[in-house]
């Protein structure tokens, strides 16, 4: 099905924005659209070239027996920046300041304009460790776990605070909170395969406890985990059951009226 390559080189990018990270064959784009893989090889490298200056990422070849190529996100500082920004500024305002010195930010990440823009980020921070699953914990870690997996590629892992049939049997690992609390964490074991590499990504950090807690499901199946990435991190306490991750935004300061947001 030959057409006008304005036609083509739209249906490629979109094969290409669909399946982030993953290896689309040359062959079978040039089989598909009728033309010869030189044709094809010239497009990538047009909707690469459109890809980097939009800021979106590029697309990597491989030159191997394979010849396929893939679109890796990797959102540039510009963007980032003026997304970062427009976020800073929610947060900061007055209504989101929450009893206990929570702040509310729910309205953010399950709104797929933030949470696929910051999936992305979060997969430009990551995708070097090559991780093979993303994990996270229910409810609010959910959105911003599925777009960076769906950014990097790869699965999403839900971890749960209580057990539920419909999820088979499952690993369940304690860990302590800093207010001395004990809670129990549970993992499907058809989630997780032992020995994969996984990336931690979690809505909110006070303490770090939730994300120890990960840490401690990861080892309970053999799992070696790649990196923490963090939505927003709270500055206090300054001492965290966590020591290496990575918080898009930090929290410094709850003051009387509003809170003091930093990236």
């Amino acid at each position: 099905m030959k057409g006008q390559r304005t036609e083509r080189l739209i249906r490629t990018v979109c094969r290409f924005l669909t399946t982030p990270s993953r290896q689309i064959s040359l062959t079978a784009l040039s089989n598909d659209f009728g033309v010869s893989k030189t044709v094809i090889s010239d497009d990538v490298v047009l909707i690469d070239s459109a890809l980097t200056q939009e800021g979106l990422g590029g697309i990597q070849v491989d030159r191997g027996r394979t010849g396929g190529a893939s679109f890796i996100p990797s959102m540039s500082e510009n963007v980032k920046g003026q997304l970062f920004l427009e976020i800073k500024d929610l947060l900061s305002q007055e209504d989101r300041i929450l009893p206990g010195g929570l702040i509310y930010y729910s309205d953010i990440l399950f709104n797929p304009y933030y949470a696929s823009r910051l999936g992305l980020i979060m997969a430009t921070y990551f995708q070097a460790t090559k991780p093979d699953i993303v994990m996270t914990t229910e409810v609010k870690g959910i959105p911003l776990g599925l777009f960076t997996a769906h950014a990097l590629g790869v699965p999403l892992a839900v971890c749960r605070f209580r057990n539920r049939p419909s999820d088979g049997s499952a690993v369940a690992v304690h860990f302590p909170t800093k207010t001395g609390e004990v809670r129990a964490m549970y993992m499907g074991t058809k989630q997780l395969e032992r020995g994969s590499r996984v990336l931690i990504v979690d809505d909110f950090m006070r303490g770090g406890s939730t994300a120890a807690g990960m840490l401690l499901v990861a080892k309970e199946f053999g799992a070696e985990v790649c990196g923490i990435g963090v939505f927003l991190a709270s500055a206090e306490p300054e001492i965290k059951a966590v020591s290496d991750y990575t918080a898009l935004f930090s929290l410094k300061s709850m003051g009387k009226s509003t809170p003091e947001v930093a990236f």
